[in-house]
Formats: structure tokens, sequence, C-alpha cells
């Protein structure tokens, strides 16, 4: 016969009371942001731009011969293109985004993307004022833009430092997402030092924080209630919330402002070189225990690198002391760098390590490069499985070669194909040689070692780039 446990109904009632209490301190771990809203709402304001765009050609019956004149068509399309010679005048496109300000005589901080191409610029303050701004500034390579509005007293953030942040740490935004003027959302810090592909001068802050279109310019907090990013862009395939956003660093922001307000322009720093990252079997190639640091690719003309003496298959591991892990990492060094200033790089050339001297120089407006298009001589690296030709003079000056390079004209599968290697490329180098010509490839190819992964530097339509090479054994 079983017997009956009976508990006492004063052990239930406190273990009850015992998981609550646990329950509510747990709750009160997570963070308030009531207070943090209610202090930094009104420094937030709404931005709508208008545009006036391009004039819309105008409908002409002659560019369309199958159409008879005076027929009831005639009305139709004179309604939606107009008379020949004549166009209707355009719809003024608006933008809508977001921004925060920083001053009390009226600096407002957005992104240059808000606010680029605008014919006019309004700022809508909490209080429902409207007013015209002026642009003071605006960089694009930072994402940067710094407003003026005609106003005084008016509310601020207080500007943190995003150095300081930490991955995990929460962090909020407010914003105009479709337009929906100051709206919160919540959010922790997913990375840090994030290089996006088309941005190499800006470590962005990747977090989880609800971003949309309508966001940018707006500012992000730290639990201190202080701007510790920008918000900038999203990484989504439809064109909503993904869960990535990304922010521009307020220590990069000021930088920003700071030249902006003095200048009205941003410079920055500049050494000259085209760089890559470290694979694996680059890093193989060249004798590397692990890869790391920043593959120069590249050393541009007249530049700081070569005046300093850096050559191609240089790899940087170090930038004035700072470790490079990445080749993403030496971009916003080398940009924040003073002008003029003389800074010390570690390199890798030949298996051996050495440091050089540069003297950083401003970084010029955009450098352009260009590709191969027709041929000359012509032959076979049978062992990696291309067909090269000979570079002619105008091409040469096209890619802005001096004197060396192949172009691959027909590649099969093999050693080559499975590096990268395309239709189109011109091999520069492999295994550290230049190659100047068919002949002097094909010697090149039969002495490399087989088994063994060896660098080739190609030159491809956005620059040259280095690619690690395995011989096939048995060749």
């Amino acid at each position: 016969m079983k017997r009956k446990v009976l508990v006492p109904v004063y052990q239930l009632l406190s273990g009850f009371i015992l998981l609550t209490l646990l329950t509510v301190a747990q709750a009160r771990e997570l963070p308030d942001f009531t207070v943090l809203v209610e202090q930094n709402s009104a420094a937030v304001v709404n931005i709508s731009t208008t545009q006036k765009p391009k004039q819309r050609p105008p409908f002409a019956q002659k560019d369309m011969p199958g159409l008879p004149q005076g027929t009831p068509w005639d009305d139709l399309f004179r309604h939606f293109f107009g008379d020949e010679g004549e166009g209707p005048g355009p719809e003024e496109a608006q933008s809508l985004g977001s921004g925060f300000i920083i001053d009390t005589d009226g600096y407002v901080l957005t992104n240059n993307h808000v606010v680029e191409d605008a014919e006019e610029i309004l700022v809508l303050l909490s209080d429902r004022r409207e007013l015209k701004a002026k642009l003071i500034g605006s960089d694009k390579r930072s994402d940067i833009a710094l407003l003026k509005v005609d106003a005084r007293n008016l509310p601020v953030v207080k500007i943190g430092k995003s150095e300081k942040l930490k991955v995990g740490e929460w962090v909020m935004a407010i914003g105009s997402p479709f337009g929906f003027d100051h709206s919160v959302s919540v959010g922790v810090v997913s990375a840090l030092g994030r290089n996006l592909p088309s941005e190499n001068y800006v470590p962005f802050i990747q977090t989880d924080v609800a971003i949309n279109p309508g966001n940018s310019g707006g500012p992000l907090f730290n639990l201190d209630g202080e701007v510790v990013g920008i918000n900038s862009q999203i990484y989504s395939r439809t064109g909503g919330f993904m869960g990535l956003s990304f922010a521009i660093p307020i220590d990069v922001a000021m930088e920003v402002v700071a030249q902006l307000k003095s200048k009205g322009y941003v410079a920055r720093g500049w050494l000259g070189v085209l760089i890559q990252d470290v694979t694996r079997d680059l890093a193989e190639s060249f004798g590397m225990k692990t890869p790391s640091g920043a593959l120069v690719s590249k050393v541009l003309d007249e530049s700081p690198a070569a005046k300093a003496g850096l050559k191609t298959g240089d790899v940087i591991l170090e930038f004035d002391g700072k470790a490079i892990n990445r080749s993403s990492d030496l971009p916003p060094l080398a940009g924040h760098a003073p002008i003029g200033s003389t800074v010390k790089l570690k390199i890798l050339r030949n298996g051996k390590t050495q440091t050089v001297q540069v003297k950083v120089a401003e970084l010029p407006s955009e450098e352009k490069l260009a590709e191969a298009s027709t041929t000359e001589k012509k032959g076979k690296a049978d062992r990696l499985g291309l067909t090269v030709a000979d570079l002619n003079a105008e091409q040469r000056k096209a890619l802005e070669i001096e004197r060396n390079g192949v172009l691959v004209q027909e590649i099969e599968e093999g050693a080559a194909a499975e590096a990268g290697i395309r239709r189109g490329d011109v091999i520069l180098k492999i295994n550290g040689n230049d190659v100047d010509n068919v002949a002097q490839l094909r010697k090149l190819v039969e002495g490399l070692p087989a088994g063994k992964s060896v660098p080739v530097l190609v030159q491809r339509r956005n620059g040259p780039i280095f690619l690690a090479l395995r011989v096939p054994e048995g060749k």
C-alpha cells in the first residue's frame, strides 16, 4: 500500500513566491530604455529633401514611324510624353531620413546619402517646427553630412566614445523608418570593425537593432544615453530589416565634422597601394604560418608607397605598431593618419620581415584602371591549362603596365582554373618572377615545384589580385 505524501500549503506558497521573485529579478536585469528615450528624443530630427530629376525626353512622333498622324492616339501620347520639343515639367522627388542635433546653435548630423543632390533640405524638429537647412559639407567616403539650421537653444545629444563599445552591449536607435518619426528600436552590438565591400574607410558597428529605410542618419545610443554611432546601412535581400544593421562609429563621424567645419571637405591619409587578403594557400606560398596582413597587389606610381620602396608581393603586417590581421584593417588606419606624417610599416618580403618608413600623403579623388581587349602573340602553358598572348603597347598603356604581362585568352580544366584564373586576366607575376612574355611564362611554369602552392599576380577589371596556384604533380 502506497503512502500519500502531503506537502504543506505554506511550502507550496513559499516556492511560488521564490520563483516569482527570481523572475522579477531577472526581468529587472534587462535594461529599461524609457528614461533614455525621454531624455534624447527631442534632439532627434526628421529630414526630408527635394530633388529635381532629369528632364524626361519629349515624345517625338518621328521616333515612332509606325504611328500615323491625325489619329486619336496623338492626344494619348502627348498626355504622357508631351509635344515634340517640349516635355512635361517633372515632379520633385522627396527623400526621408533621420538626423540629430549636436550643437545648440543648430548643427545637425546625418548621412550623406540622405541629402545627396538635394535642391532643398527640411529639418522637422520634435516641437513640429520645420526649418530649412544649409549643407555645411558632406563626405561621400564616410557617408557623413553636416547641416545647419537657423535656430538657437536647441536640445542636443551627448556624444560618446565608440571605441569603448563592446560586442554584446545593449544599444538603442531613434529615427524615422518609413517616415514614422521618433520610432525606437533596441538590440545589441553584434560585431565591431566591420568593413563593407563599398566602404574602405569606415570600421562599421554591426548591430541587430531594427533599422529600415528612413532610419538612415539617426543616432545609435548606448545605455548611458550617449551617441556611439550613426545608423547608415542594412544588409537585406528583401529591402527590409533582416537582423544586420551597420552604424558609423561616432569617433569617425566627429573627426569628419571637425574637418567639414574648418575647411568644408575631408582629407585622408594615403599610401598608394592596392591590397587583398592573405588566404591560407597564399600564406603557405609565402612561407607564413598563419594567414594575416594585407598583401600588396599593386604599388601606384609616384605614390608614398612607391617612394618608400614597397613592392608588389609585400605583405604589410603592422601599420605604425598596430597589427594588420585582415587587409580591411589597413585603409582606416592609413586614412586617419595625419597627412605628412611618417609611419613605420612592418612587412614580409621574400620570407623575411623588415621595417619600411612611409610618408603619408593625401588621398586622391579616384583611381582608374582599364582592361585589355586585343592580343598579339599566342602560346600555351599546358601544365596549367592556359592559352596566353603577349600584350601590345596600347594594352600596356591602358593597363598602366610598363613592360610585363601576358593575357589569358583561353582556360581549360586544370591548376589555373582551380586557382581562380579567368579568361581576360593579365598574368603579371608567378612565384615572385615578372612575366614579360609568353616564352618566359612557359619557362617559369616548367620550373614550378610540383605539389606546392605558388603566388600568381593577375590584373583584372577592378585591379590586380594575387591568387594561390597549386602546381599539379606528375607533370
